[in-house]
This record gives structure tokens, C-alpha cells and sequence, in this order.
């Protein structure tokens, strides 16, 4: 499933989530879009000359729900069609970079070749420090971030408007990674535009002037020059066999003791090749890594299918194979009317062949002893609605769960205690409490009523 497709399979799972009450969903609604994309799906796989998969149906499916959408809701469409302000970025800033570099002799003498320009040897250093970082950052694990607060577009009914809201803020989870490739692309360009501008400045400039070469300092004798410098341009030195220079030629080139403008393209072309060798190469290396990885991510996206809202359309697909649905109470005891509402809805999930996994609720305080299990389809948290959510206790719970299963971790709240001893007036309250709660960990949360009949 690719990106676009990914986007859109998203966005219609959060609305179809908002809308419990089936206010801008109705059942119908639901049903021929399902109908149509299922035969959709069906025609083009024949026309491939294979079979129908769950990710053609889906991205059928999507199609049918945010066109009908689009068509009752003028400002939904104009979301729908909004593009990422990222992608004016990839062009924009690379060319600012290349303009910048090229106006940097604009800060120097245009008549002559500092051995110790600044300008030039800040562009250096900066790159390697860089460098430094992105490898410092590679041992550094990451953390979970809390979700931006984030608006959806005026003018959409409340139940739209949420549901869009909580799409972008799932949305910005999901495509981090593939986000922070196309960033680290665009960034690495423009450091090798900017480079490649400043050098392209310093030759042009060579054309139509004569350049000095010399030094100037106030707290460096002509040995520690001659030691950096050598240092700086050695690699540069060695592999294209430019010539190099003496202690005597450094003392010879100080300011203002220097009196004929000579040498100046011999500096020009050390530097030229150092910052080619430690700047503009490696960039560019960084930059067409993050390409692939970007390419990658957008043309394969990391949808996890295996989740119940897929699961129960691809059984409506009629592509289900049926599963396990494994569920880890937390400080809750799960009676028998419980039980059978749990099993029901594996049932309802994986189809008549869905089954059920309860494991033994783990005690308040307590993590869970898990594995992964590559015969479970799914693995659910659950909690009583009643308890408030701590990150010391009920957090721990889900980050241990969610690194014990890779192929993806959702949660039950299960709100029958709670209507029991507060009613319904502060329902929505404590769900969205719940909801976010469980965003800031990486997974989703779904509110049941195991007490209520079948």
C-alpha cells in the first residue's frame, strides 16, 4: 500500500470511528461503498490478471466514502486536495541554499584569498559537526512525543470536524519517519547547494579578478597556520595530488607583508577541493540515502492491517482467514458476561473462525510477563474506564505491551462500570481523557460495553 493510498484508508477509518451515531455515515452509506469497492477491487485484479487483495479493497472503499463526502461537504473537498507544505520545501530550499552560497563573497575581500577565511572554514567545521551529531543521534533511542494540538478546517459538521482532527493527529504519527526522510533529504541538499554556490562564487570571481593570497591573525604564528592547514587540506592534498606548502611559504604569505598578488588559485583550488571532499559528497551521499528512504516508505507505508477496524472489512472482503484475538486485562476482573462479550468480538473480527485468548488480569502496579505469539492475529489491552489513566502505572503497561508485540497493540476501554456509577454525563470526558492518553503511547483505543446484551 503506498502512501496516497495509506492517507486516505486513514482519514476514512477516523471518520467511520467518530461516527458512531452514523450522522454523516449512514449505514447504506457504508454498505455500497463496501459493495462497490469489493467489485472495483474484483475488476482491476482481472484485469491484472490476479487476485483481489485486502489492500485494493480498502483503497476502493476509501475512494467510494471520501468522494460521496467530498461531494456533500465544500470545505471537506478542500481538505481532501490540500497537499504537504513540505513538498514546495524540496525545491525552495535547496534553491535559497545555492543562492545564499553564491552571495557569500559578498562578506569578503573580492580581491584576495584569506588561508584563513572564515567564511569557508565555518562551512568546514559546520558540516562536521553534523556529522558528529547524526552519529551521536543514531545511539540515542526515541521517545514518544506528545501529539501537537492541531485544527481541523472551519465550517464541517462536529462529528466531521473531529474525526479530521483526529486523523491529523494519527496522521503525523504515522508518516514521521517518511516525513523526517524527506526533511533529511531536502536538508542535505541545500547544505551541498550552499557549498556548491559558495565555491561556483569563488571561481567566478577568479575570472574577472586577481586574487592575493595571504593570512592575518592576532593570536596565531605562522606555525600553528601551517599546522592547521596542513591538517585541513591533507585528505584533499592526497587524493587529487594537489601541491603543498612549507612552514617558510606560510610566513612568506602574511598580511601585510605580502606584496605580489600570486598564488591565489593554488588556495583557491585547496579549498575547493576539501569542502568538495568533506562537504558536498557526503551531503550529497546523505541526501540520496534519505531519497531511498523516503521512496521506500512512500511506496510500501507502514499500515499495520492487522488491526480490528481492518480485519472486520477484510471479513466483509470475504478474505478473512479467521485469528486469535489475545487480550491482557489490567487490574480488572473479567467476569462471565464479559467473557462471552470479549469472545463475541473476536467473533465479530475475525469472522465464525475468530477465537479467543484471555489471559490472566495482571495486578495493579505490576508489568506483564508477554511474548510475541506469530499465530495471534491481535493484541488488546484492557482497562476499566473507571480507573484515571497514570503514566507510572497504566503507561508502563502499555510500553511493555507494545515492545512484546511488534505486529501491533490496540486497547479495549470498557466503559460498563463507569455508566454504572456516574452515568453518561461525563462520559465523553473521561474517553477523550482515555483517547488521548493512549495516542501519547502509540496506540488506539476503542470504547466497549462488555455488560451490555448481545
Amino acid at each position: 500500500m503506498n502512501e496516497h493510498t495509506a492517507k486516505d484508508v486513514v482519514l476514512v477509518r477516523a471518520i467511520e470511528t467518530a461516527d458512531q451515531n452514523k450522522e454523516i455515515l449512514s449505514d447504506d452509506d457504508r454498505l455500497y461503498a463496501s459493495r462497490s469497492a469489493r467489485e472495483l477491487a474484483q475488476w482491476r485484479a482481472a484485469d491484472r490478471k490476479a487476485e483481489a487483495t485486502g489492500d485494493d479493497f480498502l483503497q476502493q472503499r476509501a475512494e467510494q466514502i471520501l468522494k460521496r463526502l467530498a461531494e456533500r461537504h465544500a470545505a471537506f473537498a478542500g481538505f481532501v486536495k490540500q497537499r504537504s507544505p513540505l513538498q514546495p520545501l524540496a525545491w525552495a530550499l535547496p534553491l535559497i541554499g545555492l543562492l545564499l552560497g553564491a552571495g557569500l563573497d559578498r562578506i569578503t575581500d573580492p580581491h584576495r584569498v584569506d588561508l584563513l577565511s572564515a567564511p569557508l572554514l565555518l562551512i568546514i567545521v559546520w558540516n562536521l559537526l553534523v556529522y558528529l551529531g547524526l552519529l551521536i543521534w543514531l545511539f540515542i533511542p526515541s521517545r514518544p512525543r506528545a501529539p501537537h494540538r492541531l485544527k481541523a478546517p472551519r465550517k464541517l459538521p462536529s462529528v466531521l470536524s473531529t474525526a479530521v482532527t483526529d486523523f491529523m493527529r494519527e496522521w503525523a504519527q504515522l508518516s514521521a519517519r517518511l516525513n523526517a526522510a524527506r526533511l533529511s533529504r531536502t536538508v542535505h541538499l541545500s547544505a551541498a547547494a550552499f557549498a556548491i554556490g559558495a565555491l561556483a562564487s569563488l571561481y567566478a570571481r577568479g575570472l574577472l579578478s586577481q586574487y592575493a593570497a595571504g593570512w592575518e591573525s592576532t593570536f596565531l604564528d605562522a606555525r600553528q597556520v601551517h599546522g592547521l592547514l596542513s591538517t585541513l587540506f591533507a585528505p584533499a592534498i592526497a587524493l587529487f595530488q594537489l601541491q603543498g606548502f612549507t612552514l617558510a611559504e606560510i610566513e612568506a604569505l602574511r598580511f601585510p607583508q605580502v606584496t605580489a598578488a600570486e598564488g591565489g588559485a593554488r588556495w583557491v583550488h585547496l579549498y575547493a577541493a576539501t569542502i568538495l571532499l568533506l562537504v558536498i559528497v557526503p551531503r550529497l551521499l546523505l541526501s540520496a540515502f534519505a531519497q531511498w528512504q523516503a521512496t521506500r516508505l512512500s511506496r510500501h507505508f507502514p499500515l499495520d492491517l492487522e488491526q480490528p477496524y481492518f480485519r472486520k472489512l477484510n471479513d466483509a472482503m470475504g478474505m478473512a482467514q479467521g485469528g486469535t484475538l489475545r487480550v491482557l486485562p489490567y487490574s480488572f476482573t473479567v467476569d462471565e458476561q464479559r467473557h462471552r462479550r470479549l469472545q463475541l468480538l473476536a467473533t465479530e473480527m475475525f469472522g465464525e473462525q475468530g477465537r479467543l485468548m484471555l489471559r490472566p488480569s495482571t495486578p495493579y502496579g505490576e508489568t506483564p510477563q508477554v511474548s510475541d505469539d506469530a499465530e495471534l492475529a491481535a493484541t488488546a489491552a484492557l482497562f476499566n474506564l473507571s480507573a484515571t489513566p497514570e503514566q507510572e502505572n497504566h503507561g508502563a503497561f502499555l510500553d511493555v505491551l507494545s515492545k512484546a508485540t511488534p505486529r501491533g497493540l490496540t486497547v479495549l476501554l470498557d466503559e460498563s462500570a463507569y455508566l454504572e456509577r456516574m452515568g453518561a454525563e461525563r462520559l465523553a470526558e473521561r474517553v477523550a481523557l482515555w483517547q488521548e492518553f493512549c495516542r501519547f503511547h502509540g496506540v488506539s483505543a476503542s470504547v466497549v460495553n462488555l455488560q451490555a446484551p448481545a
